[in-house]
């Protein structure tokens, strides 16, 4: 039987500006994205081309990393993680432990003009849940399927249904 190492694992700062009112919540950045220090790198991840819909920006995964972060923030979307710090092997969300929690409470009270937080699969809602119970009540927030590649049984039409009932853009 093989030795599974854990791996220390640490998320990105949050791409946030004052006009930002969606907060859009993963659990922690997966072995392709932290590799390449970016959200949703890993190619199967349908997070950017769901973003693209929302924006109207349908070729959004194709673009910069920085335009794709620059194109959320000029539609009022933010973007972090729940977990700050956590012990992972592998990517998927079942294996992190020990997790140590982004201060979300700190970047809501720095832009008040969030209205929305958006939990991108089960584990960024049970571990926002976990270390945040008062802001689930404070905020609007939605549970929403994961964009995940582990999540593929889910097609990126059914995750656009899902996730339309959180992501209001005017």
């Amino acid at each position: 039987m093989k030795n599974k190492q854990k791996y220390n694992c640490k998320s990105f700062l949050p791409n946030i500006n004052e006009k930002s009112k969606i907060l859009i919540l993963g659990s922690m950045p997966g072995v392709k994205s932290l590799g390449e220090q970016q959200y949703y790198a890993h190619p199967q991840n349908r997070f950017w081309k769901l973003m693209g819909m929302f924006c109207k920006v349908y070729n959004l995964h194709e673009l910069t990393y920085q335009n794709k972060l620059d194109i959320l923030l000029k539609n009022k979307i933010a973007l972090w993680d729940v977990i700050q710090f956590c012990e992972r092997n592998g990517s998927l969300d079942s294996n992190i432990q020990n997790e140590i929690p982004n201060n979300i409470t700190e970047l809501l009270e720095k832009f008040p003009n969030i209205q929305y937080i958006c939990l991108n699969g089960n584990k960024a809602y049970s571990a926002f849940k976990k270390h945040f119970p008062k802001l689930l009540v404070k905020y609007k927030c939605y549970k929403l399927l994961s964009t995940s590649p582990a999540n593929a049984k889910y097609k990126l039409d059914d995750l656009y249904q899902e996730w339309q009932q959180a992501i209001c853009l005017d």
